[in-house]
């Protein structure tokens, strides 16, 4: 097998959550671009119908699961829908997340749990139930979703950043107790890229952003999916429990003149 043959995923079913818009639906369309059948999961089912289409333009079957993930209910009806209409779950990306700007002193138990519902609690028993799978089929990837919040802090979203840097913790503990079923667990850490949840930043915060970021602009949510790839390939088999940045270079340091 051929370098670029081991970064195909012909024959496999990946299951991305938050598939609707920004890094999910960017990962969902370079996994079906690299020759995967995709299942999208999100709430807004006229924005998975979108990506969907296109998938199907490319000649990949697509599913589109309308879910709130924050409901841990809809977990098997997910999974259950994804492995009897496609047939398996070989990958799995969690991808969904939202977002609660506010001081610690403001936040409200609502508000920990609105974050920390869909942002870990999700992330833990979708794998889990994923991964039962997984272990039928013997073997798989799991893609989780970090940040550069995981390493650094940022007032104001301290939800957030908390829920990412319990991300890299659990893929590490995914990792070492799912290595023995061949299931192989990274994580992707992304800088700032152009989403819906940043799109809304005040012009003052976006010109700090591109001025401390290395490559002085933000990143597109192309630039995380062919990382994606490669974590979901054969290419990336001796490669589990580490999270990679996408960042422009932020967490590297600053460019000072």
């Amino acid at each position: 097998m051929t370098v670029l043959e081991r970064f195909q995923l012909a024959g496999k079913v990946a299951l991305v959550t938050g598939a609707s818009h920004g890094i999910g639906e960017g990962i969902a369309r370079a996994f079906a671009e690299a020759g995967a059948d995709v299942a999208l999961v999100a709430r807004t089912v006229a924005d998975l119908e979108r990506v969907a289409a296109d998938v199907r333009a490319g000649g990949r079957r697509a599913l589109v699961v309308s879910a709130d993930l924050s409901r841990l209910d809809a977990i098997p009806s997910i999974v259950g829908r994804v492995v009897e209409e496609l047939g398996t779950v070989d990958i799995l990306a969690n991808v969904a997340g939202v977002q609660r700007r506010k001081p610690i002193l403001q936040v409200t138990p609502e508000d920990f749990d609105f974050v920390l519902d869909v942002q870990v609690r999700a992330v833990y028993f979708l794998s889990q139930a994923v991964t039962r799978v997984m272990i039928e089929r013997d073997g798989g990837k799991i893609i989780n979703i970090a940040s550069m919040t995981s390493f650094r802090g940022f007032k104001d979203i301290s939800l957030y950043g908390l829920s990412k840097a319990a991300i890299v913790q659990l893929t590490k503990t995914m990792a070492l107790e799912w290595v023995a079923h061949r299931i192989y667990v990274n994580a992707i850490a992304p800088g700032w890229i152009d989403t819906p949840m940043t799109v809304s930043m005040n012009p003052t915060r976006r010109r700090w952003v591109e001025e401390h970021v290395p490559l002085g602009k933000y990143g597109q949510p192309e630039d995380v999916g062919p990382l994606a790839v490669y974590l979901a390939s054969s290419a990336s088999d001796y490669t589990t429990g580490h999270t990679f940045a996408v960042d422009g270079g932020f967490l590297a340091g600053n460019p000072w003149p």
